[in-house]
């Protein structure tokens, strides 16, 4: 991957869309967006106003749940990634 996250941005490939039950197809436009992903790059962290860095709470292969409208779809290498902020994450398995 050629996408370094800066700040407190987080990387999460998102896990892939579940197929409806019962065999009743959905249009991609009423398909709900995946809010579970796993982590796969994490920035270095927020700046204080005193200059110290504070890290994301994550790290690399956290499974987390985020925003449902939070961050920015990408692309990379054909696959579809999450740029999230640190604060869009509302939880990580413990």
């Amino acid at each position: 991957m050629a996408l370094k996250v800066l700040g407190d941005r987080v990387l999460v490939k998102p896990d892939p869309e579940e197929e409806s039950r019962g065999g009743i197809l959905l249009p991609d436009t009423a398909k709900e967006k995946p809010q579970r992903g796993t982590v796969v790059a994490v920035g270095e962290g927020r700046r204080l106003d005193d200059g110290k860095i504070v890290p994301p709470p994550v790290q690399v292969g956290d499974r987390v749940i985020f925003s449902k409208y939070g961050g920015t779809e990408i692309e990379d290498g054909g696959e579809e990634y999450m740029v999230l902020s640190s604060s869009d994450l509302y939880a990580k398995n413990a």
